[in-house]
């Protein structure tokens, strides 16, 4: 069976930013995430977008990611909520590669209706990367 990849363009701007942070201990994530969509997007709306920004930013902000302190990075509530419903639901489907982000969104969001906008991108893919503390995962 060939396994699932989550490796949007979201998704890997997410990976890159934290490959940043570790090769630059004094980059910021905010910076990290801005040097890392540049490189993908070029200066365009899609480097600018701000629900998978706030929700990579907000898991910073929670001390989430391996290597990153923290801090406070985002003033985006709502998607960085979104990303720690998201870790709550991957707290409870370990494999990644069998979980449907359709499947994790419905749960983020109470099954509002709302389409994923980034955010699942950037925390499936750190997740597949393994770029979370472990605790991320304890309940």
């Amino acid at each position: 069976m060939k396994k699932k990849s989550f490796q949007s363009k979201y998704g890997l701007a997410a990976v890159n930013a934290v490959e940043l942070l570790q090769s630059y201990p004094g980059l910021g994530p905010v910076e990290a995430w801005e040097r890392s969509t540049m490189r993908l997007f070029g200066n365009c709306s899609s480097q600018n977008k701000g629900c998978p920004k706030g929700a990579f930013l907000g898991l910073c902000e929670e001390g989430l990611v391996k290597g990153v302190k923290r801090g406070q990075y985002t003033k985006s509530q709502k998607n960085k909520e979104y990303a720690l419903r998201a870790i709550k639901y991957l707290r409870n489907h370990f494999e990644v590669e069998s979980i449907e982000i359709t499947d994790a969104w419905d749960f983020v969001t109470s099954g509002s209706g709302l389409t994923h906008n980034g955010q699942m991108d950037v925390v499936f893919a750190l997740k597949e990367k393994g770029l979370f503390m472990v605790s991320s995962f304890k309940s």
